[in-house]
């Protein structure tokens, strides 16, 4: 029976360890490192100033809060008559919603925007799942339009919400 022996390194042929190289940043200190670089290349908003993508949704959110107020007034409620009290109390709440949501946006108010987006996002959601359910070309024509107006809108309120940034806390401190 043979043994098959290992040969050893000679001990002077060690490799020499290569020179620390400077240490890399982990994952999240890069992450913060690029969230600063963004919000320094952000320009605060002049005192009166409105983003774009804010104007075009104060009008959109004025816009449906008069279509749905006229559909309302025109008795349009979409429900049967036993429950017309609810759906004509629900027309009037959206339509409220829609409208603080309106003179928020149109005040450039974070608040307002971050609603704005919450309802687009909501409408995002059921245009999504209504296109699944769709039952004709035209219905589902318009539910890609909505889809693709709301999605754009959203996209572009994302940066508007960073320049009009919300007011710090009484008592929190900046990193």
């Amino acid at each position: 029976m043979t043994t098959k022996r290992k040969r050893r390194k000679p001990r002077g042929s060690r490799p020499t360890p290569a020179p620390a190289a400077a240490p890399r940043p982990d994952r999240y200190e890069r992450g913060r490192q690029k969230d600063e670089e963004a919000r320094r290349a952000l320009k605060p908003l002049a005192p009166g100033e409105r983003p774009t993508a804010v104007t075009v949704g104060a009008i959109a959110a004025g816009l449906l809060a008069v279509a749905n107020l006229v559909a309302v007034i025109l008795g349009w409620d979409g429900g049967t008559d036993a429950d017309a009290g609810q759906a004509l109390a629900g027309s009037l709440l959206v339509t409220a919603v829609v409208c603080v949501v309106a003179v928020g946006m149109w005040r450039a108010k974070y608040w307002a925007v971050l609603g704005m987006q919450t309802l687009l996002a909501i409408t995002i959601v059921i245009c999504s799942l209504g296109l699944i359910t769709a039952t004709s070309i035209v219905a589902a024509l318009i539910l890609f339009v909505m889809l693709a107006a709301s999605g754009t809108l959203f996209w572009f309120l994302v940066k508007a919400m960073a320049r009009i940034q919300m007011p710090e806390r009484p008592g929190a401190s900046r990193r």
